[in-house]
């Protein structure tokens, strides 16, 4: 007999893109664990796929207890405390996570920082060795004051690179330069190249005016649109200054290999002091609809964390 939960699911709606359901326990699969969830992180992405969920059940990225170990003796023991990246699902109390993505938590990182690593955090990670060394050479990163950017400048700038962030907003710019920008530019078209890396995730206008600040035989990788406008390119600007550039379309999922290790990684970083999450917002789960807006609004700055009761 199954056991009910609470959970959000799509409602399809822009004014109330989630609401609170009662749903059938998730059952485990061998490899998967069940978590009690404790809090969870949203991203700007997941407010897009709301849009048309077709069946998606919303949550990636959460952190809680393990209540039932994987059937196949591996992974964490119950009564663990983990962190885990799933394709979906986890905006519940409970979710069945595959053992391979996710990674156990030492005692004093709480939960909501943890819950705000898996999707900015892979991202981060996997972008900067799509980009290859950054030592010493000069990164263009649009969009720096998302979840994502906030990782990759920390990475990038502890990596030896010499950043320059693009943030909307004085306020927002100052934290970047905290985490190591060497400056803080208001658009694309204000940045004093040329950069040898450029990292673009807001398209329309930004990527052109980001491209034609690249080095000649430079890198420019486009791993988001989050303008929602589309890119158009002039064949004849590559020879503006980029000439032999190489534009490079990037996925974190499309990288090899299970989400655990990388976790794993973020997870010790934290741990050490050397990687700061970034959280523009800590709200009860009941809330979820109104922080989904605000996010997709640009009204948070980084991750936003959601919290279920009793964590």
């Amino acid at each position: 007999m199954l056991i009910g939960m609470k959970a959000l699911i799509a409602t399809g709606r822009a004014d109330e893109p989630v609401a609170l359901a009662d749903l059938d326990e998730p059952v485990p699969q061998p490899d998967q664990a069940l978590v009690r969830v404790a809090a969870f992180s949203v991203n700007r992405g997941e407010t897009f796929k709301l849009e048309n969920p077709q069946g998606w059940l919303p949550g990636k990225d959460i952190a809680g207890t393990v209540v039932r170990a994987a059937a196949d003796g591996s992974g964490p023991s119950a009564g663990e405390r983990v962190v885990a990246h799933l394709p979906g699902g986890g905006w519940a109390e409970l979710a069945a996570a595959t053992t391979a993505d996710l990674v156990a938590l030492p005692p004093y990182v709480p939960f909501t920082t943890a819950a705000a690593l898996p999707l900015a955090g892979i991202t981060a990670l996997r972008l900067l060795r799509a980009a290859g060394s950054v030592t010493g050479r000069r990164v263009l990163i649009t969009g720096a004051s998302g979840g994502v950017g906030h990782y990759v400048v920390e990475l990038a700038a502890a990596a030896g690179a010499e950043i320059t962030a693009v943030s909307a907003t004085p306020e927002r710019g100052r934290r970047l330069r905290e985490l190591g920008a060497a400056a803080v530019v208001p658009d694309a078209a204000a940045a004093s190249g040329p950069f040898d890396v450029v990292l673009e995730s807001v398209g329309g206008r930004s990527l052109p005016a980001a491209l034609a600040r690249l080095a000649p035989h430079g890198t420019l990788i486009w791993f988001g649109q989050a303008s929602r406008e589309p890119v158009t390119l002039d064949f004849f600007d590559f020879f503006a200054g980029p000439e032999g550039a190489t534009l490079r379309h990037f996925h974190y999922a499309d990288a090899p290999g299970p989400y655990g290790p990388d976790l794993a990684t973020l997870v010790g970083l934290v741990a050490s002091g050397r990687l700061h999450p970034e959280i523009g917002r800590v709200a009860d789960w009941a809330g979820t609809a109104r922080v989904l807006t605000d996010l997709r609004e640009r009204r948070i700055v980084g991750n936003a964390v959601l919290t279920l009761e009793n964590i």
